[in-house]
């Protein structure tokens, strides 16, 4: 088979242009049923039929013997007659849907278009609505056909109809898309030469070009000027030839082009054409200036003669009706003068300037004599000399002078008789049959052009009795509303006047009109709902009355603006909630479809058969946040209520807290900020903090979104915290966030725990170090002369110890450190001094003392000497503790369960006094106590230690410290 591609085959590059074949579908439908059938024929641009036709459905033959197709299968049909272009493609579908709206294949401009609703199955109580572009169009009857007058571009759009069943079930059919083809396109006005001259020729052409395939379709074309048509007329030749034109004739033409079938006309814009004077300027004035002389008035015309260099002779041409042309004049002077004008003197006259070198012609005037008509003279006859009914009556019109041709109109009553007669002689005649209606004024009138004459007027009557009235409703609309103004008319077709006329309804007279014509008599009405019923009229003309038939009225009441309410479970519209919309109308006849709009989008529609409101329930959700609006229709104009915005409020969501802290960890004097945030809910949003269950603060949200609250964190903010949010539709609360807060370590605090009252070589050492605050676990770093000798951790917190024999090698200064992975803090040095070997400590222990005697000052000997022998007689303190009014603790010793030891065990802590750099070192002497007991108390003989210190301070800084040093105080007091 020959495909597509090969007949559409390029010609020197570029693709064949000529006269396409064309095809006809019969039904004119493009959709049809499933099992129905469609049959195509090809045709030439003249109709003719076919001898060589082939077919294609899409790009494959089909046959190719005759020019009729009979198919039953969806696809695109062309076919190709007598080798000429191939057809325009003709798209069928077959459908298998319950209903379809069937469309003309191809609509041209000024077409009357069909669009046919079909439904599958017939079934009564059917109603269709169609719309255009989504929009439901409004019909005044319920037909399944939508019909469109004079198609033009404003119709092109797209098609469907709805169907509804008596149980409103409903179905949707197809799309139909309608594009009218342009017949021809807007003509335009073209001029050679563009810039003519004085007196010479010129041609408009008015181009366009048929587009369309419709046949016997043929253009016609006329020529305008700004004051008026060009005298050419109209016709089918796109040209108009003026031999001559002049600069007077400068201004806009334009054209216009119609079809003689559709009569589709367009204008072509307006062209503006300047005629260049010549040279040489020869033109007439005529005295007096009209071209139209009445008979018996002298004409001058006189030839005015610019720009041509004399001497001039002038002569003078006149060309008759018949346009036979002849000299009547040669002078000097350029008048001709006619004394008294009759009837031979109209015609063409023009004048011709000759200075020996050239002749100019100027452009000719026409005089036309014309002689007013008289007043006419109306005359009218009977066949039978009498005025009945039935009888041929004759108006006879004549004007007893004035000049051809005559027009001669008729009247009655001042309404025209007939179309206008011409004559060319001096009268005219009309007959007519007689009616009751033909009583009356009648007088005729003539007109040549000069002036228009009326006849007296002659009277006519004829007695009639008045038949039975006929009463008709005149109204705007096919149906009646309230608020419209009609009007009852009721007239007896026959009837001599005067004739009363009344109107009934429910047999109640309306009113009462005496109608001395025979036209009838009209009684208006401004219709309310209770204008609903039976009216009927009746006639009388002193003869007998007559009454009407019955006529009801049905007055149908357009919806009022609707008004839109809706209901929610609570106060404000909250997501989740079942919310109603209600939309009803105060009046209008049912039934009333209503539709539902958010947005200006369709939510739904739902009719009342008996009039009342509708509503339409919608579950909220964040989406539904917006304006609504409802719409009423009962088919006589749709009204819409006042807009109503909503706002949908979302509940608040469980809200998340968080903690922000400057580090990895909260530590205690640092700032930190909670932030509480739920992630779902309307604005304004309250936010509450709780500690263990205890409000802290509270800050709001106006526009959504979470807040802070910032804490100074000391050790009582650890706990459980939780926050709470709230936007009046109920409390939300978080999750129980558990905090910790870290406290950095303070200062630790070193002590000596030792058997006896000095540290000698072999004795068990305990090394004690304990931070008052800090967050466990706690590292402990014991050093000797800053080198780590040992550590230990306190995982729950408090202190920690570490135990050595002694050596001599362990003499010098100790300190010990605590680290928490917060800060680190480093106790104060405490020197340790261990004495000799384990020979006769006493003696050695007095030597030391009785040397440190000898070399110091008597007095501060004697001194000592008697406070501690009145320490020891008293068994007290003295009366003022000077080592605590010093601050000689740095921090407060920390005491644990001592150990079971035998002897006295003094304690050595740093001690730092103020204004020095000396460590000294104390020494607490702890009372033997039962196994496992707790010191919270210890006695410890400070009134030795303040005395020493004391004496200390006023002897002077540098003798007691290497005394200090030398002799631990309670040993020392105890030699003593």
């Amino acid at each position: 088979m020959a495909k597509l591609e090969e007949i559409l085959a390029p010609v020197s590059g570029q693709f064949a242009t000529g006269p396409k074949s064309l095809v006809s579908l019969q039904p004119p439908w493009t959709t049809l049923f499933e099992g129905e059938k469609a049959t195509l024929t090809c045709y030439l641009f003249s109709f003719s039929s076919s001898l060589k036709t082939k077919w294609y459905r899409g790009e494959t033959l089909l046959t190719e013997t005759q020019n009729i197709l009979v198919v039953r299968d969806s696809g695109k049909y062309r076919c190709q007659a007598d080798n000429l272009l191939l057809s325009d493609p003709v798209p069928l579908e077959f459908s298998s849907a319950s209903l379809i709206l069937q469309a003309p294949f191809a609509v041209f401009e000024g077409d009357s278009v069909i669009l046919r609703c079909q439904a599958r199955k017939k079934t009564e109580h059917f109603t269709v609505t169609f719309s255009k572009n989504n929009k439901v169009l409004t019909l005044l009857d319920q037909s399944l056909e939508l019909h469109i007058q004079n198609a033009s571009l404003k119709d092109n759009g797209e098609y469907r109809c709805t169907g509804y069943e008596k149980t409103y079930s409903r179905a949707s059919s197809n799309a139909v898309t309608i594009q009218v083809q342009e017949l021809f396109p807007r003509p335009v006005l073209r001029a050679r030469p563009s810039n003519p001259t004085n007196g010479g020729p010129i041609t408009l052409t008015c181009e366009t070009q048929l587009l369309s395939l419709k046949p016997n379709d043929q253009l016609k074309f006329c020529f305008f000027k700004s004051n008026g048509a060009l005298e050419s007329g109209c016709s089918s030749n796109p040209e108009l030839h003026i031999p001559a034109i002049w600069t007077e004739n400068s201004g806009g033409y334009w054209c216009t082009a119609g079809t003689t079938t559709s009569h589709i006309w367009k204008k072509s814009l307006t062209s503006l054409i300047d005629v260049q004077r010549a040279l040489a300027n020869v033109k007439i004035h005529t005295v007096p200036a009209s071209k139209v002389v009445s008979e018996g008035q002298e004409l001058t015309l006189n030839c005015l003669v610019e720009r041509i260099s004399g001497p001039i002779k002038v002569s003078w041409y006149k060309r008759d009706m018949r346009y036979k042309e002849k000299k009547t004049h040669v002078a000097s002077k350029a008048e001709f003068k006619i004394p008294r004008v009759n009837s031979h003197h109209a015609g063409e006259y023009y004048c011709v300037a000759n200075n020996s070198y050239r002749h100019f012609t100027s452009r000719p005037v026409t005089i036309n004599v014309k002689v007013p008509v008289s007043q006419p003279i109306l005359t009218l006859t009977t066949a039978k000399g009498q005025t009945f009914e039935g009888d041929i009556a004759t108006l006879h019109c004549e004007a007893q002078r004035g000049s051809p041709s005559i027009v001669y109109q008729f009247y009655h009553e001042n309404v025209p008789m007939g179309s206008p007669s011409t004559s060319l002689g001096r009268e005219a005649s009309f007959s007519f049959s007689l009616t009751s209606k033909h009583s009356g004024n009648y007088y005729c009138t003539a007109d040549n052009g000069l002036q228009v004459q009326r006849s007296e007027a002659v009277s006519l009557f004829v007695t009639v009795p008045v038949s039975c009235p006929v009463l008709t409703l005149r109204a705007t609309r096919a149906q009646t509303f309230v608020g419209d103004i009609v009007e009852f008319h009721c007239e007896a077709l026959k009837g001599s006047p005067p004739i009363l006329y009344q109107l009934y309804h429910e047999d109640v007279i309306l009113g009462s009109i005496s109608a001395t014509s025979i036209e009838g008599a009209s009684f208006n009405l401004s219709l309310t709902e209770k204008h609903s019923g039976i009216y009927f009229c009746e006639a009388n003309n002193g003869q007998g009355a007559q009454r009407s038939y019955t006529m009801t009225l049905s007055v149908r009441v357009p919806v009022y603006y609707p008004v839109l309410v809706f209901r929610t479970p609570r106060t404000r519209a909250v997501v989740g909630d079942m919310m109603m919309l209600h939309c009803k109308v105060l009046r209008g006849s049912p039934p009333i479809m209503y539709q539902f709009y958010h947005e200006d989008i369709i939510m739904g529609r739902s009719s009342a058969p008996s009039g009342g409101g509708v509503s339409f329930n919608l579950s909220l959700t964040t989406d539904h946040s917006g304006n609504y609006f409802c719409e009423a229709d009962n088919g006589l104009g749709p009204q819409r209520s006042e807009v109503l915005t909503i706002k949908v409020t979302v509940p608040v969501c469980n809200p998340v807290l968080t903690l922000k802290t400057p580090r990895a960890q909260a530590v205690v004097g640092e700032v930190v900020e909670l932030h509480c945030e739920a992630l779902r809910g309307s604005p304004p949003i309250l936010y509450q903090f709780y500690h263990e269950n205890v409000i802290m603060g509270s800050n709001s949200a106006p526009f959504g979104g979470g807040v802070s609250f910032n804490l100074s964190v000391t050790e009582e903010h650890s706990g459980n915290y939780s926050c709470e949010a709230n936007n009046g539709l109920g409390p939300q609360h978080s999750e129980v966030v558990t905090i910790k807060f870290k406290v950095p370590v303070s200062r630790p605090v070193l002590t000596f725990r030792i058997p006896r009252d000095h540290a000698v070589v072999g004795d068990m050492v305990e090394l004690h170090c304990e931070v008052l605050r800090g967050s466990p676990p706690i590292l402990y770093l014991f050093y000797h002369e800053d080198v780590t000798i040992g550590n230990s951790s306190a995982p729950s917190g408090g202190g920690t110890s570490f135990n050595f024999s002694l050596t001599k090698e362990h003499s010098g200064n100790y300190s010990c450190e605590a680290k928490n992975g917060l800060w680190s803090q480093r106790s104060e040095r405490v020197t340790l001094c261990i004495t000799g070997l384990t020979g006769n400590r006493s003696g050695s222990v007095a030597t030391r003392v009785t040397g440190g005697l000898l070399s110091m000052m008597g007095l501060a000997a004697g001194a000592l000497l008697f406070y501690c022998w009145l320490s020891r007689k008293a068994g007290k303190k003295p009366a003022s503790d000077t080592s605590r009014s010093l601050d000689l603790y740095s921090q407060e010793p920390t005491y644990h369960n001592v150990p079971t030891w035998i002897e006295l065990q003094p304690v050595y802590s740093n001690v730092n006094p103020r204004g020095g750099d000396v460590v000294y070192s104390e020494v607490q002497s702890i009372q033997k106590k039962k196994k496992h007991t707790v010191a919270s108390e210890p006695q410890v003989p400070m009134n030795k230690v303040s005395f020493l210190t004391y004496m200390g301070s006023t002897i002077g800084h540098q003798l007691w410290p290497s005394l200090l040093y030398s002799f631990p105080l309670g040993l020392l007091c105890h030699l003593l």
